[in-house]
């Protein structure tokens, strides 16, 4: 069920103060963006700009909570019927990656469920720092001048803490079938400043907290081509809107797309690579990754992975500038948006450790190589895996 958000705004201005609450995440972000005290002299200007941006970072927000890795794999631990022995056996002495798949699939009537757990503390927004107050959402200048003499600036404290039910079963020794449940927790704590002239002045704070379940990812694979040092499968991946789009937990639109599989090496070294496209949901995209693992022991496996997105069509910020109406030799420089292709990658390291029968621990931690989108420099994630069916 989904948790109602809880939402504190103060609007503060030639003394007056106002609280409201049960807003949307959605309305928050729009509060926070609006254009307040400088003067522009053209207020239908500044709210299509207010609303473009607001557009763009809500869509930022959408765009991390769907496009961060989520880990649906079994966690790995893979079994083959040995008929001279007339029982199951581990076909692998590594496991999976975390967010790659590979293409051996975990055997018939092999079932895991796991728990993850990821934070993301967002420091910027397309390459503009969140914290330090030089997010501007609008400001005026003298013609022929690049410093602002009054401008209004925006600092915000995001946070987004994800805890991740996952299921994974074989169906088939080829085939398999998985679902990954994201459980979002999101924090925002925004004020818009006012400077003029050197002369500070708050205008705004905004404080939301919103949690539920975001969209649910399925996904199967089916193993097409398996030999001692290679293998090829494909899958098919789906997210439903089971989140609340308002929130900001989920997109609100169906999308999904087939995946390519390939993998290469031994049961203790190996290398994997993914390919895939999904249409629908905020926009059609490209995915891919790679991923090499090592079997420290038939215990321990390191991890190392690179992930990419690449989106058709998404919200950007930037900024605008056009003449003030009224004022001469004065320009209005506005934060808006534009629509444009995004391309995300991230780095990320860590390890497996299979510290009790068929119980795995995983950690690793994501690192963004990119800078569009909403960035947290490093996001830590925890699983817990447990397989049952041996």
């Amino acid at each position: 069920m989904i948790k109602q958000v809880v939402v504190f705004v103060t609007f503060a201005s030639v003394g007056t103060a106002t609280q409201a609450s049960a807003q949307t995440l959605n309305d928050v972000l729009t509060f926070l963006l609006t254009n307040r005290t400088v003067a522009t002299d053209d207020f239908v200007r500044d709210q299509q700009a207010a609303r473009a941006a607001s557009d763009a970072v809500s869509g930022l927000l959408l765009v991390d909570l769907n496009t961060l890795p989520i880990s649906t794999s079994s966690g790995g631990f893979t079994y083959r019927f040995d008929p001279t022995l007339g029982v199951n056996v581990r076909s692998s002495d590594s496991f999976d990656p975390f967010f790659t798949k590979r293409a051996l699939t975990p055997g018939a009537e092999q079932v895991t469920f796991g728990l993850s757990y990821q934070q993301s503390v967002f420091r910027t927004i397309d390459g503009r720092d969140l914290r330090d107050g030089s997010l501007i959402s609008t400001g005026s200048r003298l013609s022929g001048q690049s410093d602002l003499f009054d401008v209004e600036s925006l600092t915000m404290r995001l946070q987004v803490n994800t805890a991740t039910l996952v299921a994974n079963g074989g169906i088939t020794d080829r085939l398999e079938a998985g679902a990954a449940l994201p459980l979002v927790r999101i924090t925002l704590d925004g004020q818009r400043t006012d400077t003029y002239r050197g002369r500070q002045s708050l205008q705004a704070t905004a404080s939301s907290v919103t949690s539920g379940p975001g969209d649910l990812l399925v996904h199967a694979k089916y193993e097409l081509l398996r030999e001692p040092t290679r293998g090829v499968a494909v899958g098919l991946e789906a997210r439903l809107p089971t989140g609340d789009a308002k929130n900001l937990l989920g997109t609100g639109k169906k999308s999904g797309g087939p995946l390519v599989i390939a993998s290469m090496g031994d049961e203790r070294a190996s290398i994997h690579g993914n390919l895939g496209f999904a249409a629908g949901g905020l926009s059609n995209s490209l995915d891919y990754s790679t991923a090499g693992i090592f079997a420290a022991s038939s215990r321990l496996t390191l991890i190392g992975e690179l992930i990419g997105h690449r989106l058709g069509s998404v919200g950007r910020l930037t900024e605008t500038v056009a003449p003030n109406p009224t004022l001469v030799d004065v320009q209005t420089v506005r934060l808006t948006s534009t629509n444009q292709a995004i391309s995300r990658v991230v780095a990320v390291a860590g390890l497996r450790w299979n510290f009790r029968s068929t119980w795995l621990v995983s950690a690793n931690v994501v690192h963004p190589l990119t800078s569009g989108g909403l960035n947290d420099p490093w996001i830590p994630t925890v699983t817990l895996d447990h397989s049952f069916g041996q």
